[in-house]
């Protein structure tokens, strides 16, 4: 199996709580691989480009001020089936309705404050990925572990 690459986003909120251990922390227990990892403040042009596909919604300008307000932590992962598995892990976009052992389902309160961003395809990973990271920024490595992980 080919292994994938998702992008990751503790958003502010996530930043402030001190929940970025925590998350990580889930990402790593399932044997995923980090091979990309910033605390950034983001530019408003970085954020707008990001949330481009909700340009024309009512909610986008929110999108942005909240995403510029304070720091996030951008990761990249690798590992097979990553970005359906982040998914899972994240939870529902509303984190009242999420489920209880996942990101939102345990932390988040609010949808406006939900903690967490994940890719939602392989392309959208793709594509975020090179929005948010240099080639160089990458590195390619295999943990000692992956012999437990993968067949």
């Amino acid at each position: 199996m080919v292994l994938e690459r998702t992008f990751i986003a503790i958003k502010p909120d996530g930043v402030q709580r001190g929940l970025v251990g925590e998350i990580i922390c889930r990402f790593e227990s399932k044997g995923f691989t980090l091979v990309g990892l910033k605390l950034v403040q983001v530019s408003r042009e970085l954020a707008e480009q990001h949330y481009g596909v909700h340009r024309e919604r009512p909610f986008f300008s929110g999108l942005v001020e909240f995403i510029i307000s304070a720091p996030l932590v951008a990761m990249v992962w690798e590992g097979d089936g990553v970005v359906a598995s982040a998914r899972k892990i994240i939870g529902a976009t509303n984190p009242l309705t999420a489920e209880p052992g996942t990101i939102r389902g345990d932390f988040g309160v609010n949808i406006g404050r939900n903690l967490i961003h994940g890719s939602d395809a392989i392309e959208t990973a793709n594509s975020e990925i090179a929005l948010w990271f240099l080639d160089e920024e990458l590195v390619s490595w295999q943990p000692s572990l992956s012999g437990w992980i993968r067949e």
